[in-house]
């Protein structure tokens, strides 16, 4: 069972990390987009400025997670760098519930944030509704709630062969 879960992991973390990296790319080249629109053309477009906006929130919160899992996050080790080992492994177990707890509150209230703007069109980008531009608020926390319990339940993913791609430290 703990394999099965720990290969749909990798499969999630690899989807995960090429939104992040999609919505990244994407966010770079529209943004000069409107610049240029704006300044060069004298023409205000609207749409950039929306799809920037929704490809960094996609960035942040679905490559999150990706950071998470890897272990890239920020963390200051200070204190825990000092401890026994036990207090150490203590320590980790508080943080991954703590980060549980908070992931869960995050994907609750952005879940309740999708359903109340749900039917709100954005005025700029009328592709998309407001409830549809928050979608990776849950999204990636609900990414994120899976990457801990796989921690709670199976340790840090950190040297797991797909985590390991294109670290060369």
């Amino acid at each position: 069972m703990s394999e099965i879960y720990l290969k749909w992991m990798d499969r999630l973390y690899l989807l995960a990390m090429g939104v992040a990296g999609i919505s990244l790319l994407v966010m770079t080249i529209v943004i000069p987009i409107g610049i240029f629109s704006r300044y060069v053309l004298n023409r205000g477009e609207s749409w950039p400025e929306p799809v920037a906006i929704i490809c960094m929130v996609t960035f942040t919160f679905i490559g999150a997670a990706v950071g998470y899992r890897a272990g890239s996050h920020i963390a200051v080790n200070m204190l825990i760098d000092r401890l026994p080992l036990a207090l150490k492994n203590a320590c980790a177990r508080l943080v991954d519930l703590l980060m549980l707890f908070i992931s869960s509150l995050i994907f609750w209230y952005s879940y309740l944030l999708c359903l109340e703007l749900w039917e709100q069109p954005v005025a700029e980008f009328p592709v998309l509704t407001s409830g549809e531009s928050y979608l990776p608020l849950p999204i990636g926390s609900a990414i994120l709630i899976l990457f801990v319990l796989e921690r709670l339940l199976f340790g840090s993913q950190e040297n797991r062969p797909v985590v390991l791609i294109g670290n060369h430290g």
